[in-house]
């Protein structure tokens, strides 16, 4: 579709821009219930932006809420990376340690 190739063709410039400059690029993208998706899955949400960011993007991480302040960031796709989960808060002061 239109879209998709104008979002490929800005993603290329991102990568275009990162590897001149030596800059990290993040890119966001917003995910919603999948009501295809079966409910005792793993993951039963979808990607609104579609495969074309998670094919232009190296390492992909996925950020949840956790219990109260605390967040969890999981890496789940990274060739330098192992699959991993981090816990971190968001506390009056900025990004802390989590809370038990």
């Amino acid at each position: 579709s239109e879209r998709q190739m104008q979002m490929a063709q800005f993603l290329r410039q991102l990568t275009r821009i990162a590897e001149e400059f030596g800059v990290a690029v993040v890119i966001t993208n917003q995910v919603v219930a999948n009501p295809d998706g079966m409910s005792f899955a793993k993951d039963s949400t979808k990607p609104i932006g579609g495969n074309i960011i998670a094919h232009a993007s190296t390492t992909r991480l996925r950020l949840r809420k956790g219990r109260g302040e605390n967040r969890i960031c999981t890496v789940y796709d990274s060739p330098t990376l192992p699959e991993a989960d981090a816990q971190f808060a968001i506390g009056p002061h900025g990004i802390c340690d989590s809370t038990d």
